[in-house]
């Protein structure tokens, strides 16, 4: 197991909503009894998810394991280019509880250059943990995918939530990445809900307000089902 400074765990409700644009969500959201307002200004999320060769992280989060995880590199803002300060993931759920380990990563640049042998190079020679470095060499980079997202927060602080829309994916090859071929995925809007746990008894009430479907959507399967085989 990588030890790391890690968050506790957190409940986490996804909601698929595919009958209103991300403009009709988000008027819903700031009609919310609770008060949600705006935390942060929207931007572009940025992400390369990690896997084995054999897809293990896939197939849990397909097949809904109790125990499951995503490794990625996140970064906000441009898509392609120089990238400043992007960090490492380790997205863990176990149930319908998760938490995130974190860590700073070395800065990377997504051109046509970029491959799994640049990306080895740069966790080998970064100041990871050992035991991080040392897992990274299992891994390959396998997804490209980005969205614009809103957060929201209740007044009290005890929800926060987020709206994530204009969705997109992309293969990453092993060796050269012109990141031409995208697949859209525009017609959904993916919220979510994030509580800590003495909040739990509470979050029906919150959650019933919205009209919304619950889901076990993961943009990581999502995306790799895009890519990889449609």
């Amino acid at each position: 197991m990588i030890e790391s400074p890690t968050r506790d765990y957190r409940y986490e409700r996804k909601f698929l909503v595919e009958e209103l644009d991300v403009g009709q969500v988000r008027l819903m959201v700031k009609r919310h009894p609770s008060m949600f307002y705006e935390t942060y200004p929207p931007r572009v999320v940025n992400n390369l998810y990690l896997d084995t060769e054999e897809m293990d992280n896939y197939y849990a989060n397909l097949s809904g394991a109790a125990e499951r995880r995503k490794v990625r590199v996140r970064w906000y803002g441009e898509l392609f280019g120089a990238v400043a300060s992007p960090v490492l993931e380790f997205k863990i759920k176990s149930g319908l509880v998760g938490k995130k380990q974190s860590y700073p990563f070395p800065a990377l640049r997504l051109d046509e250059n970029f491959s799994q042998r640049t990306f080895q190079e740069l966790a080998r020679d970064s100041d990871l943990p050992d035991p991080v470095r040392h897992h990274l060499r299992t891994l390959n980079v396998v997804l490209r995918n980005n969205y614009r997202r809103w957060y929201y927060a209740t007044k009290d602080g005890h929800y926060r939530l987020t709206v994530d829309a204009e969705m997109a994916y992309y293969r990453v090859r092993k060796f050269e990445n012109h990141f031409i071929n995208r697949v859209l995925d525009d017609g959904r809007v993916i919220v979510e809900m994030k509580y800590e746990k003495p909040f739990e008894p509470q979050s029906d009430r919150v959650a019933g307000f919205f009209p919304f479907r619950i889901t076990r959507n993961s943009k990581y399967v999502t995306g790799i089902e895009s890519v990889y085989l449609s």
